[in-house]
């Protein structure tokens, strides 16, 4: 994808039936090791959507608060992006990987002391650690993947160790379906009870959201260990120079199909968030299901988006990717709307089959906009990992539009960050790129 992760001297490698392969000879392991990867923080994403409406019911507070679990969430991605940057320039990517798998799991950990304190700005704190270390991971594995292999096929191998992280993220709704939402003290029971009764109450619905995370945290230590002990440099951080070149931000931001692709990334960032976070409290608010099987539209929608990011995956080797990506934007559109004027049962199978559109957006908006990049892909994947600050700010802005209105008219505000995806994808496929950002890499 970017002329980093190809040096010219670097040869093409073929499969023995002389198509290109997948990942250049030696790094299939180290491919698979950071797939664990995408998986795990899948996990731990995800189950941040089951939190939204769990920490609603232990608490007493309104969609924007419990939104705030999002904030706390995407807004460490948008602090840390930058510092994983410089990580990734001075010290490579599997010392990025290392760092964000390290601080994840304390994050992870820190659920223990905040499951005893009973205080929910420390739950947001153990969060906010959680995803500075998944930000960091991300910012490291993206363009990881990216330099692991030729430029020709770098937006299906991102697709590809993409098409892992909704593996893990049905695992992150699940723990949260069967572990969490079913075992929630009844807002029907917590009425009748005494002050004492509410605190144990609320010590246990705690407790539930402990596990799950402490859980995650093991898998991370395990991830790191596997990924400590094996050598995993590309041939691209063997050959490029280890000091910053003068003037990334400068080229990024003249860059038009970067720059935009930034503000795509946050839009794509910001409905995959709002539809997802709200998707429990539209089967609750507006279909009526039970709260003990409203999780299991989450988890449906998931599973849509698993399944449909594998054949992403295959159709990208037919297809532009700005073209599958328009298609998507649209298609995202509708649904949204239908969510938005259909207030029943059709309304919420279509909030459910957004995740079909969203699938193919976050690797094939990171691909295209890091095309051409050559040196500075480090910096501009940090820049598109930033933009994930559409998912700490557009789902409080749906949450008041909720509070203002209702659960189905508020998915208008997913509506419109889908539209904005569908117009990057029709911008790239309608104007040329220059050669200036392709020239910086050999400058």
């Amino acid at each position: 994808m970017a002329d980093m992760a190809v040096p010219q001297e670097q040869p093409i490698a073929r499969t023995t039936s002389g198509k290109v392969s997948l990942v250049y000879p030696g790094l299939a392991v180290p491919f698979a090791l950071l797939i664990t990867c995408f998986a795990a923080w899948g996990s731990a994403a995800n189950l941040t959507d089951v939190l939204v409406g769990v920490f609603r019911h232990i608490f007493t507070m309104s969609n924007f608060q419990s939104a705030l679990v999002q904030f706390a969430y995407y807004g460490a991605y948008f602090s840390l992006a930058i510092p994983a940057a410089f990580i990734n320039r001075r010290f490579g990517y599997k010392t990025g990987v290392l760092t964000g798998l390290g601080l994840a799991a304390l994050g992870g950990f820190l659920f223990i002391p905040a499951s005893q304190l009973l205080q929910y700005g420390f739950f947001l704190l153990a969060l906010f650690v959680l995803a500075s270390g998944l930000s960091i991971l991300e910012t490291s594995a993206n363009p990881f993947v990216i330099a692991m292999g030729p430029e020709q096929n770098a937006t299906q191998r991102l697709n590809l160790a993409q098409a892992f992280n909704p593996v893990g993220a049905n695992i992150g709704v699940l723990m949260g379906a069967l572990l969490i939402l079913p075992r929630i003290t009844p807002e029907a029971q917590k009425a009748n009870m005494a002050a004492a009764q509410l605190h144990a109450a609320q010590q246990h619905d705690l407790g539930l959201v402990l596990k799950p995370y402490t859980g995650i945290a093991a898998v991370l230590l395990i991830i790191w260990l596997l990924i400590a002990f094996r050598k995993m440099t590309t041939p691209a951080e063997r050959s490029e120079a280890t000091e910053v070149r003068k003037g990334a931000l400068g080229r990024l931001w003249h860059n038009a199909h970067y720059r935009y692709g930034v503000a795509a990334q946050f839009f794509n960032v910001a409905a995959q968030v709002c539809t997802w976070t709200f998707t429990i409290q539209y089967a609750q608010d507006v279909v009526g299901i039970p709260v003990a099987r409203s999780g299991w539209f989450l988890q449906a929608s998931l599973i849509l988006f698993l399944i449909a990011r594998f054949v992403m995956t295959y159709l990208l080797g037919i297809f532009r990717p700005t073209k599958l990506l328009f298609a998507m934007g649209t298609l995202g559109v509708v649904l949204a709307l239908i969510g938005v004027f259909s207030p029943n049962l059709v309304g919420l199978f279509a909030v459910v089959a957004i995740s079909v559109s969203l699938s193919l957006m976050f690797p094939t908006i990171y691909g295209v906009a890091l095309q051409g990049l050559g040196d500075d892909t480090k910096f501009g994947a940090a820049g598109l990992v930033m933009a994930i600050l559409g998912g700490a700010l557009l789902p409080l802005v749906q949450g008041r539009v909720m509070d203002a209105t209702s659960t189905n008219v508020a998915y208008i505000v997913t509506a419109i960050c889908l539209a904005f995806v569908a117009a990057y994808a029709l911008f790239d496929l309608r104007t040329a790129r220059t050669q200036h950002a392709v020239a910086t890499s050999h400058a």
